[in-house]
């Protein structure tokens, strides 16, 4: 049986879970969130207890247990909490400036590249003195969070010799050594 799969997730305060069909929706303060669950797990709320359960050992059935059973998790964490996700510029003379729903982002290319941000994320930018311009993605959905993050970081992924590049606040590059120095 899946571990994750078997867990019942428990309804916080202020999170109201609707059940319609083989629709999951989740509404909470930070917004609405809905999933479609396939009709081979079959999800049953009881007491702010929300448990899920597959019609068979099929390996296609049991991967799909876990799969619904986290992604309703991270819905109902998402419109409770909500998810951020901090990603530094690195790189002299790159920049970051957000204004509204567009990131406009200096890395070393002979243009500024603008991005727009979808209307479900907040973003912004914050530039410090003697540090790295800071790019925060704010929202409900962890999903699109976690896409757009991937999509800035694309636009300059972090080289291994100098470290320069968009990376994730905490996420360690494995560096490499130059080349030695002239042979004689």
């Amino acid at each position: 049986m899946s571990r994750i799969g078997k867990n019942p997730i428990t309804i916080p305060s202020g999170v109201e879970v609707k059940l319609n069909g083989n629709v999951v929706s989740v509404k909470g303060s930070k917004g609405i969130l809905t999933q479609e669950i396939d009709s081979c797990v079959t999800v049953t709320i009881e007491d702010n207890v929300i448990t899920f359960n597959r019609e068979s050992d099929a390996p296609n059935h049991r991967a799909k247990h876990g799969l619904y059973r986290a992604l309703v998790n991270n819905m109902i964490t998402g419109v409770s909490e909500g998810y951020k996700k901090e990603m530094e510029v690195i790189g002299v003379g790159y920049r970051a400036t957000a204004t509204g729903q567009t990131l406009e982002l200096s890395l070393g290319y002979s243009h500024a590249i603008i991005l727009e941000v979808p209307s479900e994320i907040k973003v912004s930018a914050e530039t410090l003195k003697g540090k790295a311009p800071v790019v925060t993605l704010e929202s409900h959905d962890k999903q699109l969070v976690g896409q757009v993050a991937a999509k800035i970081r694309s636009l300059r992924k972090p080289e291994p010799y100098k470290g320069k590049g968009i990376k994730f606040v905490g996420e360690i590059i494995r560096r490499k050594a130059g080349k030695a120095a002239g042979k004689k």
